[in-house]
């Protein structure tokens, strides 16, 4: 593991390693991360690394094998795809309450992180509730090279969708997220809610909790659904979008101060229409 010197009482670095592992990007953590399934906790360890796999822009753990249940885990087939997870060779089945996952877990080629496992995350159905030190994460662990910021503002902010006023304030919230476009959440006073239409949508961000509440538009127009979105309870660090309703820049038109913004193409403008 690298240190910032050679003294026996060094602390692990924390700026990036890239190693010769089919382009992974890896670098030590110091926080305490566990993972659950069912009553069991397969996860505990107080050393792990964050492992970015090429073309993945966010970052999986990567546990030393003694600080995972190996017990749990028999080794499987290689999945068909030959370039899953940075080339890995080496996968795991977990077995669990009389339950076999496929491929649950698995190794990374090369010297460096032989001797971690890692896992698949949610969306998986793998293992059921992860945690860093006592606070639940979800989706993925959190970045350390992103930032989330919520910051009140005096802009003037619209939103039009298929020419009609939809949302209008002057005292929005600004969601700042590193690689995405901002987010403008809105009073919900300052929101036409009767223009749009609940859903059962849910969604999960390891930064800022669980929307709960989601809302398609109910007007003409070729409009994907679930354009609007809120967090009832969401993280401490964005505690000021509390309650208020953000939107889709990719879906709908944003006016800013009078000034027309253009609409970002991201990941979110091919949601599925379902």
């Amino acid at each position: 593991m690298a240190t910032t010197s050679d003294s026996a009482d060094a602390a692990p670095a924390v700026h990036r390693r890239s190693e010769a592992i089919d382009g992974v990007v890896w670098e030590p953590s110091e926080r305490w991360v566990r993972a659950t399934k069912g009553e069991d906790t397969i996860v505990d360890s107080r050393r792990p690394v964050l492992v970015w796999e090429p073309g993945r822009p966010v970052p999986l753990y990567a546990f030393p094998a003694e600080d995972v249940r190996t017990d749990l885990l028999r080794r499987t087939e290689r999945p068909a795809n030959p370039r899953r997870h940075a080339g890995a060779t080496v996968f795991y089945d977990l077995v669990h309450a009389d339950r076999s996952i496929k491929a649950a877990a698995w190794t990374y080629p090369g010297e460096e992180l032989a001797g971690y496992i890692s896992f698949e995350w949610f969306g998986h159905d793998v293992l059921d509730h992860w945690y860093e030190e006592d606070e639940e994460i979800f989706v993925h662990p959190r970045d350390p090279h992103s930032r989330v910021d919520a910051l009140a503002s005096t802009r003037h902010v619209q939103v039009e969708i298929e020419g009609t006023t939809v949302a209008d304030t002057h005292t929005p919230v600004l969601l700042f997220e590193t690689h995405l476009p901002v987010r403008y959440y809105f009073p919900r006073d300052d929101v036409r809610l009767d223009l749009l239409t609940p859903t059962d949508a849910q969604t999960r961000c390891p930064y800022k909790g669980v929307a709960t509440e989601y809302w398609s538009w109910e007007g003409d127009g070729a409009v994907l659904p679930d354009i609007a979105w809120s967090y009832p309870d969401p993280l401490r660090p964005v505690e000021l979008i509390k309650d208020r309703v953000a939107f889709y820049n990719e879906s709908v038109d944003i006016i800013v101060d009078g000034e027309r913004q253009e609409r970002p193409v991201t990941f979110f403008s091919k949601r599925s229409r379902s």
